[in-house]
């Protein structure tokens, strides 16, 4: 049914998805923009086709299974495999707070995106994957995520101590171990990205990387060799300590 690479970017109608979402399209794939909200990512496909990317907009709330099936069927209808999945949507709601003072329904709330959503979406669109010869999974993860970062004094970010965003991507990392585990066997390749600390609206635009300088190693995982990696979590100089 089609011949360019398939890939989906969900939580893409801004930030550092959209960008994503530009970058594999420029690179010649059929790019599915997930959006929950319908008119922000109407708006971000119309920007990125007036560029010349083949980009479709996918109504899709990674919280909602409803949300996340009626998305696989839609793209079912028009895609026999999907090459590439980034599971981009993300949110943090405890800047600042203090753990022991986090409210946890903000904390639920966080893993049911950072964490739930990522494995329901690919839960979802997994007989998509499996119809590729060489699907590739990105979890967009955070270096925040890494223990060994958090419990190394010296990291440059150790004074972020966020309760639910840091253990979140934590726990997209294990994630990311159990999916590749499940996979060996299969041409599919599951990572994780760490983007840096990159300007984006969840962090008031306050980051020194620029959003395509976060997007490069998600890139860079979703087009992955055959000899490529899985099971691994990357930044641009490499593997990243869990």
């Amino acid at each position: 049914m089609t011949e360019a690479r398939v890939a989906l970017v969900t939580g893409a109608n801004k930030g550092i998805g959209r960008e994503i979402a530009r970058q594999l399209a420029a690179l010649g794939c059929r790019v599915w923009l997930g959006a929950r909200n319908h008119d922000l990512g109407a708006a971000a496909v119309a920007a990125l086709r007036a560029e010349g990317g083949d980009v479709h907009h996918l109504k899709l709330d990674v919280t909602d299974n409803e949300s996340v099936c009626a998305a696989a069927a839609r793209v079912a209808e028009h895609a026999d495999r999907l090459d590439i999945l980034v599971n981009n949507a993300g949110i943090a709601m405890d800047a600042g707070a203090l753990p022991s003072e986090l409210d946890l329904r903000r904390m639920q709330a966080m893993y049911e995106v950072n964490v739930f959503g990522a494995v329901r979406v690919t839960q979802a669109f997994l007989p998509l994957l499996r119809a590729a010869p060489a699907g590739r999974v990105v979890m967009m993860s955070s270096g925040l995520g890494s223990l060994g970062n958090q419990s190394d004094p010296t990291y440059e970010f150790v004074g972020y101590n966020s309760l639910g965003y840091n253990s979140s991507k934590a726990a997209l990392n294990a994630v990311t171990v159990v999916f590749a585990k499940e996979l060996a066997g299969t041409f599919i390749k599951v990572n994780a990205a760490d983007p840096g600390r990159t300007a984006t609206d969840l962090n008031q635009h306050r980051g020194p990387r620029s959003v395509a300088q976060g997007a490069a190693i998600a890139i860079r995982l979703a087009t992955l060799p055959p000899d490529g990696p899985t099971g691994g979590f990357f930044n641009d100089s490499g593997r990243v300590n869990w």
